[in-house]
């Protein structure tokens, strides 16, 4: 019997049962859609996530408090608050760096009129908006003078002005009220969107690091430091006399671990890509959970098949298929059942990656190898668990086969 035959019986028998065969299939279904979904989620976060992060510059470095190592203890991003404006200032001497810009923050319940907003105020220096790329939308930033002056001005990102103003009204020269103080609004900044950490960089208020220090917080060290160099070229060697400097400001001697973090964009998006793509793997490993449950019903299916068809089995045995042919007809029907399966759940999951993309507005994207992993995966179940079925089908005695009822 030649391949074409033998196809060709395979399909018939599965049409004999579309309700069956549907049902089998679905197993298959929900487990590519699952996986598909999840794959595209996490892809989708990884690129945006490395998108927003590059948008803020590809010269950026940070410098923050606290070592990932410190005495042994593994003390994470802030774990020590020993930062100062000294610091920046020392940090301002590196040939490499083209703009240092302080940062300190607090919350506030800021108010104006009968609106109010609680929001994040980000006290700065007049180099972040250079270092961010980050244009005003109405008004200007403030000045040097402001930042030495202490001055009670402030600069609002586009959802707090929306919050408090109205959306197109531009607030520059109002004054609002944030704790016992009365800040001069100077203008507004244009709109950023959320950075790869989930923070809406248009929810926030700018103002002097020295006011935050001074008059909001009472607190006298940093919380980070931005600098960014002169090109992107640079950000190796800059980062190298960012630490020797930044350890003899701390008076750190040879063999002692650092008590802050140097961050280039490069490591953020390593480590947080890093991160996405565990989560996305975890997510596509539970999912997977059913493709395995799908390939077992394939195999039950197959198995009931078998017994219901013993008859039909023994005949053509007696006239003359050979018992490879039988094998490689459940075969078919196994591997079949698995690629319908796995090529309907590829368009199911690419219907819900974009359903989740177009309205719970979730960064999506489906990588081709996922979709031909997914069509392997789906022939390897059908394959895997249909062979036991299709040797036991190939197996069976003509005679005894045409005597079964």
């Amino acid at each position: 019997m030649n391949l074409f035959m033998t196809v060709r019986i395979a399909f018939k028998a599965l049409l004999r049962n579309k309700l069956r065969t549907s049902l089998t299939m679905l197993g298959m279904i929900i487990g590519v859609a699952a996986v598909i979904s999840m794959v595209a989620l996490g892809s989708g976060a990884s690129a945006a996530l490395e998108e927003q992060v590059k948008a803020a510059g590809t010269n950026l470095i940070t410098i923050s408090p606290g070592s990932m190592s410190a005495a042994g203890v593994r003390t994470g991003f802030g774990g020590n608050t020993k930062m100062t404006p000294e610091d920046a200032q020392a940090l301002r001497d590196l040939p490499e760096l083209q703009y240092v810009a302080e940062s300190v923050g607090t919350r506030s319940q800021v108010i104006y009129g009968n609106a109010n907003w609680n929001t994040q105020i980000e006290g700065t220096n007049v180099d972040l908006p250079l270092i961010r790329a980050w244009p005003q939308m109405y008004g200007s930033f403030f000045t040097s003078e402001d930042v030495r002056g202490a001055a009670k001005v402030c600069v609002l990102g586009a959802n707090v002005s929306d919050t408090l103003f109205g959306e197109g009204v531009d607030p520059t020269d109002q004054q609002i009220r944030v704790r016992n103080h009365i800040f001069r609004v100077l203008g507004v900044m244009s709109r950023k969107g959320a950075t790869g950490g989930g923070m809406n960089m248009d929810d926030q208020i700018f103002t002097p690091y020295t006011t935050v220090m001074k008059k909001l917080s009472g607190q006298t060290n940093l919380n980070r430091i931005y600098v960014a160099t002169r090109s992107a070229d640079e950000l190796s060697s800059a980062a190298a006399s960012i630490s020797t400097t930044m350890r003899l400001q701390h008076s750190i001697v040879p063999g002692d671990v650092d008590d802050f973090t140097v961050q280039t964009l490069d490591d953020m998006v390593a480590l947080r890509t890093e991160q996405a793509n565990t989560m996305t793997r975890l997510l596509a490993g539970i999912a997977g959970v059913s493709l395995v449950v799908g390939g077992i019903g394939i195999m039950n299916i197959m198995l009931v098949s078998v017994t219901e068809r013993t008859r039909e089995i023994g005949l053509r045995l007696a006239i003359g298929a050979r018992g490879f042919d039988v094998l490689l007809q459940f075969l078919i029907e196994a591997v079949v059942i698995s690629l319908l399966g796995g090529a309907t759940g590829i368009g199911l999951g690419y219907g819900v990656s974009e359903l989740l993309r177009a309205y719970q507005n979730m960064p999506t994207l489906v990588p081709l190898d996922s979709v031909i992993i997914a069509v392997v995966f789906s022939a390897a179940v059908g394959i895997f668990f249909g062979f036991y079925p299709a040797r036991k089908a190939a197996g069976l005695d003509p005679i005894e086969a045409l005597r079964f009822e």
